[in-house]
């Protein structure tokens, strides 16, 4: 068993990028690698040969290690016929009109088929797959390991760390209630496992055989050194990176992220039905007050129609601001700067072995 993530995953520096669903840059993504950590790349809502495509992309701007990400099945997504949207588009169609869009009509299908995803990111054969929302199948993890991918499980509690541990995960992110994005909970309601990341990691830590990547609340030195007293082999930052040009994020975000010490962030299920922590904004509190959420993920489909078209007009009321609770500690712009900056608070400074 490799005893650190340097070794597990062939890289110089145990700092993990956190994977962005709909926010991921090849760009980022190769930077951090790069820099010598574990860039990510989140894949939520590609199609395979979009897979194929950005995993062939990655590979053409960095030689270096770096892991690619997928949303598992919880077994309650509602497909298009299985409710009536009428209610939640009628409730967001204030938000169509600004951006000057009809209210759309539910496609075929919200979400591509995740064994068509898997089978290409198997074919790629990426150095690792770090997946949230579940466990991994046993199939799933034994093609894995065929390939030489590495496979990186998400928990939000003991309980779902130790059920990834015993299936077999290479490494587990310990993802506490202060990370910025969708909390990932799969074994209770996602309200009913909001663990904070002090008290989560060194429990996790005690309960799995792994390596345990602290996550949530660390977006500087301090908060790297803070997760390796509490027994983490590694981090992964999100907010910190979010922030920085190389993402893709837009200016609004970033400005937004910028801004985040003078605004507390919230958890809320407005934008997509899955409960998320971002930065409030006017597009999510219409929809709370609108008292009609509908469920993931047609919420999710249903505001991305009129997300994409205020971010292309740099609205950022109207788009969703992910962040984390430290999202205010970011001070760079730069992700090179950010890397540096976390790389300062590893145990025995930036060279770890």
């Amino acid at each position: 068993m490799a005893t650190t993530l340097q070794d597990l995953f062939g890289i110089d520096a145990p700092i993990v990028l956190g994977p962005f669903g709909g926010l991921s840059s090849v760009e980022l993504t190769a930077a951090v690698s790069e820099a010598g950590g574990l860039g990510s790349y989140g894949l939520y809502g590609y199609s395979a040969d979009r897979i194929s495509d950005t995993i062939a992309a990655l590979r053409s701007a960095t030689s270096r290690p770096f892991a690619v990400n997928l949303w598992l099945p919880t077994g309650d997504e509602i497909t298009p016929g299985e409710i009536d949207l009428a209610p939640a588009i009628e409730a967001l169609t204030p938000l169509y009109d600004e951006v000057g869009l009809v209210p759309p009509t539910p496609p075929i299908e919200f979400l591509p088929d995740l064994d068509s995803q898997l089978t290409a990111v198997l074919d790629a054969a990426p150095a690792a797959l770090s997946v949230v929302f579940g466990v991994p199948s046993e199939k799933l993890l034994a093609a894995a390991r065929s390939r030489g991918i590495r496979v990186i499980g998400t928990a939000t509690t003991v309980a779902e760390a130790v059920a990834l541990g015993a299936a077999g995960v290479d490494a587990i992110v310990a993802t506490g209630a202060e990370a910025g994005g969708h909390r990932v909970s799969f074994r209770q309601p996602a309200e009913h496992s909001l663990v904070g990341t002090f008290a989560l990691v060194p429990q996790v830590v005690d309960a799995v055989d792994v390596p345990v990547i602290a996550a949530g609340g660390i977006a500087d030195r301090r908060g790297v050194a803070a997760a390796f007293a509490l027994g983490a082999a590694g981090v992964q930052v999100g907010s910190a990176f979010l922030r920085t040009r190389q993402s893709a994020a837009t200016d609004a975000h970033r400005q937004a992220i910028q801004g985040a010490a003078d605004t507390a962030t919230v958890l809320t299920r407005a934008m997509s039905g899955r409960l998320a922590r971002g930065i409030p904004n006017r597009a999510m509190r219409t929809i709370e007050t609108s008292g009609v959420i509908a469920p993931f993920p047609p919420q999710n489909w249903l505001t991305g129609q009129f997300r994409a078209e205020a971010g292309r007009r740099g609205d950022g009321d109207l788009v969703s601001l992910w962040a984390g609770q430290a999202a205010g500690l970011s001070t760079s712009d730069d992700a090179a700067e950010v890397f540096a900056e976390l790389a300062e608070g590893l145990p025995g400074g930036p060279d770890t072995r």
